[in-house]
This record gives C-alpha cells, structure tokens and sequence, in this order.
C-alpha cells in the first residue's frame, strides 16, 4: 500500500473511526510487519491535535515460540503492569485503535489448552477493562492491513495475494471513493434508518431459518435496542468500533434461545480455525454441537464460562454489503461477520438495552443481557438465509430474505 493510501487510511479511521479529539491520547496495537502502518497514522494523528501517541507492537512469531516453550502457569500469571497499562486508557480518556492481521492458523499446532489457559486467565485480568471497552466508556476501532501470511492463507495460490487482499480491503473500506468520508456517512444513514425499523417494531424475538438446517429462535432481550455502524460514547462523541463494518446488533435474551443453528463461515479463534459446524440451544444454553474441523477448540471456547454457552449478540447483515460482494473468506471475523448474519457467544454489550451503561451487572442479567469474558463471533448467514420477526401479538415481520434486506 503506497503512502499516501496508509494516509487516507489513517485519516478515515481517526475521523470516522475513534474521532480523534483535540489534545486527546490515542494508543495504536500493531503488529511488527505493519510497522509503516504505525508510524503513519501517528503523524496524522499529531496533526490533528492528538497530545500522546503509544504504540503496543505485537509480534505473533515470538507469541508462538513463548507459547511452545513457557510454562503454562507462567503464561497465565498476569502481570499487574500489563492490566494498568489498559486501565490506563480508560483513566486517561485515551482512543484506541486496534490492528487485527493475525495469521489465522500460525497456532495450529499449539497445545488447545494451553492457548484456553492463557486466554481465560487474560480475560479474568482484564474483565474491567474489557467492560468499559463494551459500554463505550473510550472510542475504539479495530481495522485491519495485509500481511505476508494472512494474505497467503486468503489466497494460497496466488503471487499477488498482499495486493489482492490489499484491494479487497480498500473496496470494503470504502476508500476507492472519492469521497470516503461522505460515503462512511451515507452507509451510517442507510443502516440507521433500518436500526429505527427494527426498534419500532420491537421485536420479541427473531427466527432464523434456511436450507443447510438453521432454524432458530433467538428471543430479545427487554428493552433491547438495536444499533447500527456508529454508536456514542460516554462522553459523548460518536464513534464507529468497527471498520468495516455493514452490521445492526442487538442483545439476545440469554435465557431464551430454541432450535439449532449452522456455520456459514469458519471462525478463527486462538490461533484456531474452526469450521462446519453447529450449536444446538435449549433454554438459551448450547446443549450439544458438531465441528467437522475444530472439535476441541470449539468445545474449549464453549465451556470457558457459563457465558459462553449463552448468546451475547444478534447481527443482521445482508449478502450486498461490499464485503459480502468480495465473495471472499478473510479468516478474520472483522470481514467474515461484515459479510453475513452473524450471533456471538458470550458477553452482551451493555449499550443493545435503554440506558445499559448506566445498569450493573445483576440489573443488565435480569434482562437476559448475558455476562462472560468472552465475546465470539460467528457467521449464520448462508445465502439463502430468512430472518422473520415476530412482535409480542404474534405478527410476522419478514426482514431478510434470501440473504438480502427486505425492509
């Protein structure tokens, strides 16, 4: 990616993405190969009045070599200065804007409770910091730059690959407009106008269907409200946490979730890759699933907590979106769940209920808000995917059809 690309790249996720304030601190997570990356979008980010730029480098490489070779009770000691270092963020009203360019399948060989160890250990640590992050307490983006080996795993056989997911990432953000910044608000209108829909009608909950077996029942959570790419934080600046991002989310009710669904993409996770398969719910809790890759991982990811057994999130997404029309597997859930329906196992955000952030946790509980430290997402949304709601009357709404919006 030339320069000035890096520029405009950056220039749209400080403006659009974390809004940048004036005299605000911003910390970048980057990993090592997107070095430019960093620098780049920390001299755009002075120009436009930032007070502090810090960057956390992460290198994937050493990762997998501490991995193999640390102890586990090593690994899942958590330093105190690693949590204070996040915390921070929140104290010091800092943005943050997250690079996610991991190599889907580098961990593959890794020990699956070694990496659930590690992984569970680190969310405990970093639950407060976690919950802020998911009512919004700082302005957060997660976007994404080709590497060498993701773009070898999206296009294996192709010299090209950096600059095929290159492209493929420009389209999706919007940047080979002339006008990104215009189009971003144009796509932030459109979704809000379908958020206000689904919110009139008040659903009591969604079935989903199609023929590669779905059909499922996810009730709402009350006073559930749905939200769209841009969302407000605590002090009162919008913000939008994703890039790209083509979704409307809301919280499940935890404890009434019926029926069975299917994966429609593989999910990464840990270092993992999980694919083909299914959860069967009853009484909002998985009772049973299937993975034709993944078994182990899958069953690791579900029995982290009782949270994981249990719906966080409900995204509708349709098959037109840009990322959707790639017709491309990222193996990066930022694209992958931008691409079709999507739910997510885990903690609920606060903010998908009417004064959420304002809630404790036992409040948000008792409106089938679920708590976890973990949030996965996974994609349902097949081509032929139908998503009916269904109001407390009993009156059928249908919103996707065939994949695509209706409404």
């Amino acid at each position: 990616m030339k320069k000035s690309q890096l520029e405009k790249f950056s220039a749209l996720v400080l403006e659009k993405g974390v809004n940048l304030q004036p005299n605000q601190g911003l910390e970048i997570s980057c990993p090592v190969e997107r070095a430019d990356f960093a620098r780049i979008m920390s001299k755009v980010a002075y120009k436009m009045g930032a007070k502090l730029v810090r960057i956390s480098y992460n290198d994937e490489i050493i990762d997998k070599l501490t991995y193999e070779n640390a102890k586990t009770e090593v690994l899942t000691s958590v330093p105190k200065w690693f949590i204070d270092k996040k915390e921070s963020l929140v104290k010091e009203n800092f943005c943050y804007v997250c690079l996610s360019s991991e190599n889907p399948s580098l961990f593959k060989n890794v020990s699956g409770e070694k990496l659930l160890a590690v992984s569970k250990a680190r969310s405990k640590a970093l639950k407060k910091y976690s919950d802020a992050i998911m009512s919004n307490q700082i302005r957060w983006c997660v976007v994404s730059l080709p590497t060498k080996d993701w773009a070898k795993q999206v296009f294996p056989t192709d010299k090209n690959a950096a600059k095929l997911l290159e492209d493929a990432i420009l389209y999706t953000m919007r940047l080979n407009e002339i006008d990104p910044v215009k189009s971003w608000e144009n796509h932030v209108e459109l979704l809000n106008k379908r958020a206000k829909i689904l919110n009139d009608n008040n659903f009591k909950y969604l079935h989903f269907t199609s023929n590669f077996g779905t059909d499922l029942k996810v009730g709402l959570s009350r006073n559930h409200v749905w939200i769209s790419a841009e969302e407000k934080s605590a002090d009162g600046v919008n913000f939008i946490a994703n890039m790209p991002t083509e979704e409307i989310f809301t919280a499940p009710d935890c404890n009434n979730v019926e029926g069975v669904v299917f994966s429609a993409k593989p999910l990464s996770y840990n270092g993992q890759i999980i694919d083909n398969f299914s959860l069967t719910f009853k009484k909002g809790s998985v009772v049973s699933f299937t993975a034709e890759k993944g078994y182990d991982c899958l069953k690791n990811l579900i029995n982290t907590d009782k949270g994981t057994k249990k719906l966080g999130e409900v995204a509708l997404i349709d098959n037109s979106s840009p990322v959707g029309k790639c017709n491309i597997l990222f193996y990066n859930t930022l694209f992958d769940e931008n691409a079709s329906c999507h739910l997510a196992l885990g903690k609920g955000y606060p903010t998908t209920v009417k004064n959420g952030d304002k809630l404790s946790i036992k409040q948000l509980k008792q409106l089938g808000v679920n708590d976890s430290i973990e949030h996965v997402d996974f994609m349902i949304g097949f081509s032929d995917i139908t998503c009916v709601g269904v109001k407390e009357n009993g009156e059928n709404l249908t919103l996707i059809k065939n994949g695509n919006w209706v409404i």
